[in-house]
């Protein structure tokens, strides 16, 4: 397909064909001279071109130094990415920055590093060891390491494993490549706090739950990531796993939000399916029973978004409860968080404020959380105030409030603005001065701000701005 076609249809595309197979997307960030031509002449090399789209204004029809090619294959445009990234594509223009595009539901960019390209999961014999499970898979490229997720109390293999590549080609040439019964699929990324026995929790793939021959006749009601609708997958315990399920669409953000003023929460992860599309269930997880016990009890029916009943219900943590000292002590810790649930003051029931929902015997948080210790807090200059110099943030897995931005960028000094870009993971910094950007560059690139992790790295150089403004993508 031709780009200026592609440039006026992409709006009426199924967003299927777009995204399958997934990770065969690139998300480019070039110089405006940039052409369609120079960019299939670049990339024609790694694979099959299905498409090429240079985002242009639609009024001047200038380019606006965005383009996406899509491959046939993940393992093409990963290819693509790990060897045209930094590259220059003509004379006298800057380096080309290339992320994959994820599913367009989600309008988020992952780049070379991130490790959610590069491990993958897959389903194996209870027989194979780690060595087998490297043996299998090292035709495919160079492996970091390989797990089995085992059994904490008998040490037992549950037939599943991770193998962590070093590059996402190589992951992507596993997947499409290796023996269908191992039905490889890409991991989720490990949670901060999450541990290598029970990170199969931050894994959604629905795939894995399906009953074909194939499968080995494996059991995941307790062994897999993803979680069905219905008490089928609920645990018949309390436990510190929660599964939380919305009749409406909600953000991750929402839910963990909602869910973060009770105190210990491990992680909190929207479940999808194998095209990235929200399942309406979020996994949540806390540190302690207690926690877990107040929240279920609290949110299990509570209105959010209003009109909307959430349902909140147990699923296994992976605790063995199997032993009579071990339920013995549950009960007793769930009948104390009970006594206090039921008989404690009104005040702690949640409320609607118009801050959003709150829970009062909760300290409130401070509006910036980070372990970076910014510089006190300085005016944001003129908004019409000439641009020195603009900076491209990428957030992972979702943007941070404009306000939540102003207030770190505005530290450094001589910040003008701050602009999110609607509908993807990215925004810009403005700064009427050079060295305060350079100062933000150094201190929060691959910092993390009210657990977002941000990259923050410097934009197209700004044009002169006089009489009219422009904002450019």
């Amino acid at each position: 397909m031709h780009g200026r076609c592609l440039a006026e249809g992409e709006s009426t595309r199924a967003s299927s064909y777009l995204d399958e197979p997934a990770n065969s997307r690139l998300f480019l960030v070039t110089s405006k001279t940039v052409t369609e031509e120079i960019i299939r002449e670049h990339f024609t090399a790694f694979g099959e071109l299905q498409d090429i789209w240079v985002v242009k204004d639609k009024q001047t029809k200038e380019s606006k130094g965005v383009s996406f090619v899509k491959f046939a294959k993940s393992s093409q445009a990963c290819t693509a990415m790990e060897e045209m990234h930094g590259r220059c594509l003509a004379e006298g223009a800057k380096p080309i920055k290339v992320f994959i595009a994820q599913s367009r539901s989600s309008g988020s960019h992952r780049d070379v590093e991130d490790e959610e390209l590069t491990r993958i999961f897959v389903m194996i014999p209870r027989s194979f060891s780690e060595e087998d499970l490297k043996e299998t898979f090292k035709v495919y490229g160079d492996i970091e390491y390989a797990i089995i997720i085992r059994n904490k109390t008998t040490g037992e293999s549950k037939g599943l494993g991770y193998v962590r590549f070093h590059k996402p080609s190589q992951a992507a040439k596993a997947i499409e490549n290796c023996d269908k019964t191992f039905r490889a699929i890409l991991a989720e990324p490990r949670t901060k706090n999450a541990s290598t026995d029970n990170d199969y929790f931050s894994n959604p793939r629905s795939e894995h739950s399906g009953n074909d021959s194939g499968s080995n006749s494996y059991t995941f009601a307790h062994e897999s990531s993803s979680y069905a609708s219905g008490d089928t997958w609920s645990s018949d315990v309390i436990t510190r796993c929660l599964l939380v399920s919305s009749r409406v669409a909600v953000t991750q953000e929402q839910i963990c939000g909602l869910f973060d003023l009770i105190p210990g929460i491990d992680f909190c992860e929207m479940q999808r399916d194998q095209y990235g599309f929200s399942k309406g269930q979020v996994v949540v997880r806390y540190n302690n029973l207690g926690s877990a016990v107040y929240a279920k009890e609290k949110l299990n029916g509570f209105e959010y978004p209003p009109g909307n009943r959430l349902s909140v219900t147990y699923i296994d943590d992976g605790e063995d409860r199997t032993s009579p000292v071990g339920k013995m002590a549950m009960q007793l810790v769930a009948a104390q968080m009970m006594s206090m649930v039921w008989n404690g003051p009104s005040g702690a029931q949640l409320m609607k404020t118009s801050a959003g929902y709150t829970a009062a015997p909760v300290p409130q948080k401070a509006r910036v959380q980070t372990d970076v210790a910014l510089p006190p807090l300085k005016k944001l200059v003129a908004s019409d105030s000439v641009v020195k110099e603009r900076l491209f943030v990428i957030f992972n897995p979702s943007p941070l409030p404009v306000d939540v931005l102003e207030d770190v960028f505005c530290r450094f000094g001589s910040l003008m603005e701050v602009y999110l870009v609607t509908g993807r993971n990215v925004g810009y910094i403005k700064y009427a001065d050079r060295k305060p950007a350079y100062n933000a560059i150094a201190l929060l690139h691959g910092k993390v701000i009210n657990g977002i992790k941000m990259k923050v790295m410097l934009a197209d150089p700004p044009k002169e701005e006089s009489h009219k403004r422009q904002r450019t993508y």
